[in-house]
């Protein structure tokens, strides 16, 4: 009975993308937007701990926790994107 189940599902779940340089690439350009995007829409950053590097004069209120949002963010929109395209045949 679990052989049948199990080879059942086999035969549904989708083939995904093997790690190439354009998987890479896409998945550095969601963070990049995610991270633009959450600059100007975060409304009450620089409220917890800054980042330990030096940074322009426009990311003055960017600290850790805008990071770690925006980056989770750019890596929900990169990997949609990536099996998204994976599955069109696109990469």
């Amino acid at each position: 009975m679990n052989s049948t189940l199990l080879f059942a599902v086999q035969t549904v779940v989708p083939q995904t993308t093997e790690w190439n340089f354009s998987v890479a690439i896409i998945m550095i350009a969601c963070n990049i937007f995610a991270i633009a995007i959450g600059r100007f829409a975060i409304q009450q950053a620089g409220s917890g701990p800054d980042l330990p590097v030096g940074k322009p004069a426009l990311w003055k209120n960017f600290g850790i926790p805008e990071l770690l949002a925006t980056t989770s963010f750019g890596h929900i929109l990169g990997a949609g994107l990536i099996l998204g395209l994976g599955s069109a045949g696109i990469l």
